[in-house]
């Protein structure tokens, strides 16, 4: 689950001499499950006189994002990987005819907690431009907001090592179709359960009821056509995911 930055700690890093603002401009929709951690971010980069960053409308849950982000079609979307509704890969999927647009696409940039390898190539591969880590400060997201704008690539210095790993080794592991077709939620149930974690402990760790962890589960079992607990965690196991 997302949490609390620099950010949100230190709102007054910005000065008019250390940003992009006056000559440039960009609409931004932001996309997170806190939101505390949204309000943080608006005031610290949405002084839009200050910064050139427009925030032009936010989302808490993937359905929401969808929705906003084809409402207002902003030039660039920050998102959290961790999301209700199938994290920041189902956004991404869903909005892959807005990404490929011939004219005005929209990009992503994802700004997550995680700085795990999954996370960052799973939203890398869905088609995000860049991916951040929540403790970057103020100026260099906007730095980062306007790049991606411009069409670069943008990572935190220790993520984009093995992003580049990820895709130039010519000994690169194949995509797993099988681990594709769980949602970011249900891979991290999945990851959980084959650690030995109890349904109440991962409703904890995730914030969310033991009823919806069953649901994620009984999903999981179905997708790869696994019958039980122990045939899970044997499958998760093999792949070296727990």
């Amino acid at each position: 689950m997302s949490g609390t930055s620099d950010m949100n700690e230190q709102p007054d890093t910005l000065g008019a001499d250390e940003t992009k603002g006056g000559d440039r401009h960009v609409r931004v929709v932001l996309v997170d499950d806190h939101r505390m951690f949204r309000t943080g971010v608006q005031a610290e980069i949405g002084r839009t006189d200050v910064t050139g960053v427009e925030v032009v409308g936010e989302a808490a849950d993937v359905d929401q994002a969808v929705t906003v982000i084809t409402a207002t079609r902003p030039e660039v979307v920050l998102l959290d990987v961790h999301l209700p509704g199938g994290g920041g890969a189902e956004v991404l999927r869903r909005c892959a005819s807005l990404m490929s647009a011939a004219e005005n696409p929209v990009r992503f940039l994802a700004l997550s907690v995680s700085d795990a390898a999954e996370d960052v190539i799973g939203v890398i591969r869905g088609g995000a431009r860049g991916y951040v880590t929540k403790t970057i400060t103020g100026t260099d997201l906007v730095d980062s907001i306007f790049r991606v704008q411009d069409g670069d690539a943008v990572f935190s210095p220790r993520l984009a090592g093995f992003v580049l790993d990820a895709f130039a080794s010519t000994d690169a592991p194949p995509v797993d179709e099988d681990l594709d077709r769980l949602t970011q939620r249900e891979r991290e149930v999945l990851r959980l359960i084959a650690r030995g974690y109890a349904y109440k402990e991962i409703a904890k760790q995730l914030f969310i009821s033991v009823k919806t962890v069953e649901s994620h589960v009984s999903a999981v079992l179905r997708k790869l056509q696994l019958s039980n607990r122990h045939e899970l965690t044997r499958w998760a196991t093999a792949r070296r995911l727990v």
